[in-house]
């Protein structure tokens, strides 16, 4: 999963803003918990047990609706001012997970003046409760328009990775989950911040927008902040430490 970065937050002041940096995540390599949809969110390298039964890939969850045909332009900076283009599009294809959970597929293609930088396969289901979880990547780079590398590709339940959660389904400030966990090389955090902020980037101006930020144990210097607009999804990522990339919505089709 790609770390997708002027907004100001409705009424979050300086102290919020330092407060909502406190991360809490714990983990236990010998537990493995069943994961209910409802429960307690999965932290860390905690282990899960998911029952395809539970999980759909029809995903509605209001903050990031995953119809088949959806499609996401972004323009993408980073520290350097270096510019690419990001296109997110949810496939009609899907795939089984080696955990048996089926899984809508969403490609997401990174260019740099019209030549790839990173292509990759998304694997993503919502369960019953509404919770969007990750469960894996297929991801390729490229230099000069050639492929190089496919470092970065996991699946849940393979070689010890584990699924995590994009959007919970009920996202109440102070929430902390994990995203994602293959040890050493994905092993991304989130939790809520704040609820009806707003938003503007090229694509529009966006009231009612969720707040999340990420952070990873192996670069721990890293924080970034992701704002997502009701039935729209993600319209803004912002670097704040460990970089200044920043990343805005220039168009969604549904």
């Amino acid at each position: 999963m790609r770390s997708k970065v002027q907004v100001k937050p409705v009424g979050l002041g300086v102290a919020a803003l330092v407060a909502a940096l406190a991360l809490v995540a714990c983990g236990d390599d010998e537990t493995t918990t069943e994961a209910d949809p409802g429960a307690e969110l999965p932290q860390g390298s905690e282990r899960v047990k998911l029952d395809p039964a539970e999980f759909t890939t029809e995903i509605d969850n209001p903050y990031w609706p995953m119809k088949p045909g959806s499609r996401w332009i972004y323009r993408e900076f980073d520290s350097e001012g270096t510019e690419q283009k990001v296109v997110v599009t949810v496939t009609e294809r899907t795939k089984r997970i080696s955990n048996g959970v089926e899984a809508r597929v969403v490609r997401d293609v990174v260019t740099e003046k019209g030549v790839p930088v990173e292509v990759t396969d998304d694997w993503y289901a919502q369960d019953s409760a509404g919770n969007i979880w990750y469960l894996g990547e297929a991801t390729t780079e490229y230099e000069n328009g050639k492929p190089t590398t496919t470092a970065g590709s996991f699946e849940a339940g393979v070689d010890g990775a584990q699924p995590g959660i994009i959007l919970p389904a009920d996202p109440e400030p102070g929430i902390s989950y994990r995203q994602e966990y293959y040890e050493g090389e994905a092993e991304d955090e989130g939790e809520i911040v704040r609820a009806g902020v707003q938003a503007e980037v090229p694509a529009g101006h966006y009231t009612d927008v969720l707040m999340t930020q990420d952070t990873n144990p192996l670069e721990p210097k890293v924080l970034e902040f992701k704002f997502y607009a009701p039935e729209v999804g993600p319209v803004l990522a912002v670097g704040v430490s460990g970089g200044s990339d920043r990343e805005e919505l220039l168009n969604y089709t549904r």
